[in-house]
């Protein structure tokens, strides 16, 4: 009886089966249905599976299998894209969010802003920062006796106080006020706007621009007036209630508000 040759599949001419490329399933990959014949971009993909769309607009959803898929007439397993890792979550301010937040004890310094306009958008935007860093918000209701209120304050080392003033140009009023009250531990920003309404960006308010209100007249007021929005009390809701975030801020008044932020809690 003739022996049988031993034959090793691994060395031999035996078939060994090919191996079927994985594709990650990006949105406009083009691919087939070897089943139905069907081609088209990859739309999305979804818990069904993949949603093709062909040249004409047509759609079908095809399941996600191995080789599932044709590539210029080769098979391919279409797999889903990794997941990205999560992003840090962004304050109002853009600042990176603190979760679980449980507000510092409050700091000796403190910034002042001239009313309650100004303190209620300063909260909106930058409130998760100011409670991260213990920091106080407080409205002055008026700079007229800003020289007065500052020396009670005493500020110190460990005691600053930043000032948010409006209408910070030069040769006003409120500039030569700031001055006069400046010091190694008080520090006076601003931005240029007559009010701090006038800081959002008009587009916000669907508006193209602030109107001009003449000299002597209450600026909330003109503009209610100019834009048919009724008392000040009105507009402060429509214009305050608008602002999400820092982005609908004009720069001089971002830049303002985090000067001061930096300065009153800075190491002694």
């Amino acid at each position: 009886m003739r022996a049988q040759q031993y034959r090793d599949p691994l060395t031999s001419g035996a078939r060994r089966r090919k191996e079927i490329p994985t594709v990650v399933g990006e949105t406009g990959l083009v691919v087939e249905d070897p089943v139905s014949g069907f081609c088209g971009a990859l739309v999305s993909l979804g818990k069904d599976g993949a949603l093709l769309e062909d040249a004409k607009g047509r759609r079908r959803v095809f399941p996600l299998r191995p080789g599932g898929f044709l590539i210029d007439g080769q098979p391919v397993t279409v797999i889903r894209p990794a997941a990205e890792p999560d992003k840090p979550q962004r304050s109002a301010s853009g600042s990176v969010r603190v979760e679980g937040l449980r507000a510092r004890t409050a700091r000796g310094g403190r910034i002042w802003v001239e009313g309650l306009h100004d303190a209620e958008l300063v909260e909106r935007v930058w409130g998760h920062d100011l409670r991260v860093e213990g920091v106080v918000v407080e409205p002055l209701h008026g700079i007229d006796d800003l020289a007065g209120a500052v020396a009670e304050f005493a500020p110190s080392a460990d005691r600053r106080l930043g000032v948010l003033v409006d209408h910070l140009v030069a040769g006003s009023k409120e500039t030569r006020t700031a001055a006069g009250v400046a010091g190694p531990h008080v520090l006076v920003t601003g931005h240029p706007y007559v009010d701090v309404w006038q800081a959002v960006r008009p587009a916000l308010v669907k508006i193209p621009a602030w109107p001009e209100v003449p000299r002597g007249t209450d600026w909330k007021t003109g503009v209610c007036a100019a834009l048919g929005w009724g008392e000040p009390a009105d507009g402060a809701r429509r214009v305050l209630g608008a602002v999400r975030d820092f982005r609908d801020l004009e720069t001089p008044l971002i830049t303002a508000v985090e000067r001061l932020i930096d300065f009153v809690t800075a190491p002694a």
